[in-house]
């Protein structure tokens, strides 16, 4: 008897306790309009030289500056464990507006606290995510945001997307209130954080690009939101999203730099809400990958083109299947890359697939990138005025003539 009303009034006090945490989260209306992806980087993780020290995240503050696309009523983040093999502990998280994209200063005026099922923080299983609750923000799109983590314990093995072309800042503690963080350690890379997500019943449908470096940003500016997605979602202005899927050194068949493309499609794309677009823009490193092995046969470099090109079939049944378009997007020149050193074989590997991408009427519509940027005298090439110098990736203006040969009504 005695045992029974110890654990009775062992519940009555946890219920209890509980009570103002579960009453703050009603305290905020629920979103009535459809959830949508505004922003989100794939998780990955990171080799030794993308890493994170360790116990640099034990008892510390991660803040990361990020830029929606889209605008709604309410926000919400979403955390990724993903790569983890233990729990990921978070004692508390907050959002607030950045002050200047390329500090950790934040607006104090804007800080919300972030809430996990009404609680301060969360624990997030090995290889899970997790989403915040909803919190009403009234900000617009383009806005610069800083979202604060305060991580109670390194985690065993980190989530991570090395490619940022943005700065995080790391301070010990709990410093996710803090409006400035003058000691904190900056790394261009992000951790932990695969999404932000708003209420919206005015945007469309987004679009997710799902690619490697080129897409990922390699050649544009850190903290200049310059890659391609980011002109092609200025372009749209904030009537449809644009998700930048890129991954650097990513492959359609087999993981290098993450996972590759048939693997990550489910998270990356699939499982991103209120998503009606696919753009495709992958196979570089498949050809580079095959190029580099100088004793690759004819057979060999047959196999390659048909199955990337499988590869390519599968998504677009895949997406199709969830009613997403797919729009296949040409793969670039890149005859002058010394990394890859592409011989006349692999220069027809190349051909081969974007015939295929051209022609097949397997995608809902082709946007010919290789058309727009390759040098027009020399069309296994990169036109110069686009090239960083490594005759792969394009330089911001490179950048700028892919989003302007994207046809809008597409997404129309």
């Amino acid at each position: 008897m005695i045992r029974h009303l110890a654990l009775g009034t062992t519940l009555l006090t946890a219920l209890s306790l509980s009570a103002p945490a579960l009453a703050g989260a009603a305290d905020t209306p629920l979103p009535t309009c459809p959830w949508k992806a505004a922003w989100a980087s794939s998780q990955m993780l990171p080799d030794a030289a993308n890493s994170l020290p360790d116990g640099a995240l034990d008892d510390a503050t991660l803040r990361q500056i990020v830029r929606p696309s889209i605008a709604g009523t309410h926000l919400r983040v979403r955390l990724s464990n993903v790569f983890g093999t233990t729990p990921l502990r978070i004692g508390s998280a907050t959002l607030a507006r950045s002050a200047d994209n390329a500090s950790a200063a934040i607006d104090p005026a804007t800080l919300h606290a972030l809430r996990f099922h009404g609680a301060a923080g969360a624990v997030i299983p090995p290889g899970g995510e997790w989403l915040s609750d909803p919190v009403a923000w009234p900000g617009g799109a383009f806005q610069d945001l800083a979202v604060s983590v305060h991580v109670l314990a390194d985690p065993d093995g980190q989530t991570s997307h090395p490619g940022s072309r943005a700065t995080s800042y790391v301070a010990r503690g709990d410093a996710t209130r803090t409006a400035g963080l003058a000691e904190a350690m900056r790394v261009d890379h992000w951790y932990l954080l695969s999404g932000i997500e708003v209420a919206s019943c005015t945007a469309q449908d987004g679009v997710v690009v799902l690619g490697d470096s080129i897409t990922d940003g390699r050649g544009s500016t850190t903290n200049g939101n310059d890659r391609w997605t980011d002109f092609l979602a200025r372009r749209l202005n904030g009537r449809a999203a644009v998700i930048n899927q890129g991954i650097g050194g990513n492959r359609v068949l087999l993981d290098g730099l993450g996972p590759n493309a048939v693997a990550r499609l489910e998270r990356d794309v699939l499982a991103q809400p209120g998503i009606r677009h696919l753009i495709l823009l992958e196979g570089i490193n498949d050809i580079g990958t095959l190029a580099r092995q100088k004793t690759a046969t004819p057979a060999e470099h047959a196999a390659l083109v048909e199955q990337v090109t499988a590869a390519y079939a599968q998504i677009i049944a895949r997406a199709h299947a969830r009613g997403i378009k797919v729009h296949g997007a040409t793969i670039l020149p890149f005859m002058s890359n010394e990394y890859y050193s592409p011989d006349a074989a692999s220069e027809a590997d190349r051909q081969a697939i974007n015939a295929w991408i051209r022609t097949s009427g397997a995608f809902d519509s082709v946007i010919d990138l290789d058309t727009a940027l390759r040098d027009p005298a020399r069309p296994g090439y990169l036109n110069p005025a686009y090239d960083t110098g490594d005759g792969l990736h394009p330089n911001p203006a490179g950048f700028r003539a892919m989003a302007d040969a994207v046809p809008l009504s597409l997404f129309d």
